[in-house]
């Protein structure tokens, strides 16, 4: 990574005020650039300001340094307002590829998201939806029956891909998971593991009965018809972490905690 000056750094907080305190002291000994100007962007915060700020900088390319002061912190390093531009200087990148999702509603208009963690989509009833899937333009079900179903980046497989019993992958791997919220049938279906190639597209069945909506992380559409999506190559993001604390190791640690 290259040597990073104060003048090249821009803060970012939550909005609370434990991160609006570390913001403001770091500020006063850093300065800050401002996010337009800036080549790294230091987020203070939780996870959720992560994929944000990740989200407003995905098209200029510029790298991430999380600082936790929220709650899990999975995507963040340790806070600390010593070393800042030293910790910049050695951190080890991480680079993430979302997935693109297309959506079609029951009115024929169209929408598009990106997502970093999952795409997901969801009953907005009390009743279960049911959902076609084509994996590459080939049916693989004719009809799940569940609460929802998800598509995962490796990134986002230890988030909610994680809660609701999917795989976790390894970051670097060229895999996608498929997973299954609360199915109700065929009840016994784990979901799969997909290539990053693949095309997936989730058809929804009786509309209006059961209605659906599809969410790119924090971006939801409603009363969705077709769901399609891809990885998005073109629009990698990076993360930075400190040396023997990046996604890898934390992913790997992961699938050892019980």
């Amino acid at each position: 990574m290259p040597d990073y000056s104060a003048k090249q750094v821009s803060f970012v907080s939550s909005g609370t005020a434990e991160a609006d305190a570390a913001m403001a002291k770091l500020r006063l000994r850093y300065g800050d650039t401002g996010l337009h100007s800036a080549e790294v962007v230091v987020a203070l915060g939780g996870d959720g300001l992560m994929l944000q700020t990740l989200h407003k900088v995905m098209d200029r390319r510029i790298p991430v340094f999380g600082m936790n002061c929220g709650s899990v912190g999975f995507l963040m390093n340790d806070y600390t307002d010593d070393r800042l531009l030293e910790r910049l200087a050695a951190a080890k990148p991480t680079r993430i590829a979302p997935l693109a999702m297309h959506v079609t509603d029951v009115t024929g208009a169209e929408y598009d998201a990106l997502a970093l963690n999952e795409v997901s989509l969801f009953r907005t009833t009390y009743q279960a939806v049911k959902v076609e899937i084509d994996v590459d333009g080939r049916r693989q079900m004719d009809e799940l029956i569940c609460d929802g179903v998800l598509l995962s980046t490796p990134a986002g497989s230890t988030a909610y891909n994680l809660s609701a019993h999917g795989p976790i992958l390894p970051i670097n791997s060229p895999l996608l998971a498929l997973t299954p919220i609360s199915p109700f049938r065929p009840r016994r279906w784990r979901g799969a593991i997909l290539g990053n190639s693949a095309v997936v597209t989730f058809r929804a069945r009786e509309t209006e009965k059961r209605p659906v909506s599809a969410v790119a992380d924090n971006v939801e559409f409603k009363n969705v018809a077709v769901v399609v999506v891809r990885e998005a190559r073109d629009h990698q993001v990076t993360l930075l972490f400190d040396p023997g604390t990046g996604l890898e190791e934390r992913i790997l640690s992961e699938q050892f905690r019980y």
